[in-house]
C-alpha cells in the first residue's frame, strides 16, 4: 500500500477509481499471460501477509522471514520494508508460483489479491506533516484505489466488470484492506527518524520489527514477561492474545505507537501504577 501525499491522486499512475466507477477485468489459464505477472517483482509484504503465509507453509515466522524474504531500508526512509524472496532463476519467479498456478492461492499477499487495483492512503499535507511529528490526532487519512495492470496483461481486455468493492469482496480481501491500511497509517508516523541515532537495527528497531512482523517472538515477549504487568491491554484484546496472531498484530502496531511515539490508544496504555 502506497502513501499519496500529492494534492491530487488522480494525477498518479493508473486510473483512480472513484466510487461507482468498474474496470474490466479476469485473470484465467486460457489467457496468453497466464502467471506472467508472477516474475521479477519488488513484492512488498504486509504484517498480515506473513501471518497468513507462514501459517499456510507451516512455519514460524523465524523461518519464513529467514528463507523467504528480504528486508531492505529505502533512502529516506527509517522504518524497513519486507519484500518477498524471488527464486533464483533468470526469470526470478515469484517461490511460490508452479505451473498450475500460486501454490498458497488462498493466503496470497494482499498486493497480488487486489491485483490490478492497487491502493493507498492520501494525506493531506498538512496531516501528513502532523503525523511525521507524531500528532496524537486521529487521522483523517482516506483510502484511494489505481486501476494500474501492466501493459502485457491481456486480463484487462475480458468483459467481466468490477467496481472496487465488489473485486475487493471477490478476492476476499476486505480484511487485509483494512489491516494494510491500518499499518499504512502506523508507517506514515515514520516521516522522521525516531531512532535517537540507533537506526533501526538498534534494539528498538528490532522490537518494532518483532512487533510488527515476528507474531511467534512478539508473543513470547507479550505473555513471558512483565508486558502485561506494565501495560494496560484492552480486555476483549488480551483474551486472544496466547491463540491468535491478528489479536497479537494489532497490540504490535498499538506498542509500537506507544514505545516509539508515546502514543496511547483504546487497545493499549501505561500502567500508571506500575509505569515503563
Amino acid at each position: 500500500m502506497k502513501r499519496v501525499e500529492i494534492d491530487d491522486p488522480g494525477k498518479l499512475a493508473g486510473r483512480l477509481l472513484e466510487d461507482g466507477e468498474s474496470f474490466a477485468f479476469r485473470c484465467h489459464p486460457g489467457i496468453s499471460c497466464f502467471n506472467k505477472c508472477c516474475r521479477n517483482l519488488n513484492l512488498f509484504l504486509y504484517p498480515y501477509d506473513i501471518i497468513r503465509l507462514k501459517k499456510n507453509l507451516g512455519m514460524t515466522a523465524d523461518q519464513f522471514i529467514e528463507t523467504h524474504t528480504d528486508i531492505v531500508l529505502r533512502p529516506g526512509h527509517h522504518f524497513p520494508d519486507v519484500l518477498l524472496r524471488m527464486a533464483d532463476d533468470h526469470e526470478k519467479t515469484c517461490p511460490f508460483l508452479t505451473d498450475a498456478g500460486c501454490r498458497v492461492y488462498a493466503d496470497r499477499p494482499y498486493t497480488c489479491r487486489m491485483f490490478p487495483v492497487e491502493q493507498g492512503l492520501y494525506f493531506q499535507e498538512e496531516k501528513s506533516r502532523a503525523l511525521a511529528h507524531g500528532s496524537k490526532g486521529k487521522s483523517t487519512a482516506r483510502p484511494v484505489y489505481f486501476f494500474r495492470p501492466p501493459d502485457f496483461c491481456m486480463g484487462q481486455k475480458e468483459t467481466v466488470r468490477w467496481s472496487r468493492r465488489s473485486w475487493e469482496a471477490d478476492q476476499d480481501a476486505t480484511f487485509y484492506s483494512r489491516m494494510t491500511a491500518q499499518w499504512a497509517e502506523l508507517m506514515a508516523l515514520f516521516g522522521n527518524d525516531p531512532w535517537a541515532g540507533a537506526g533501526p537495527d538498534g534494539p528498538k528497531g528490532r522490537m518494532a520489527m518483532m512487533a510488527a512482523y515476528n507474531m511467534d517472538g512478539f508473543g513470547d515477549f507479550v505473555l513471558n514477561s512483565s508486558f502485561l504487568k506494565r501495560h494496560t491491554v484492552k480486555p476483549q484484546l488480551r483474551l486472544k492474545l496466547k491463540s491468535d496472531d491478528v489479536a497479537l498484530l494489532r497490540l504490535g502496531m498499538a506498542w509500537i505507537r506507544l514505545f516509539l511515539f508515546n502514543m496511547e490508544t483504546d487497545l493499549l496504555r501505561v500502567n500508571k501504577k506500575v509505569g515503563l
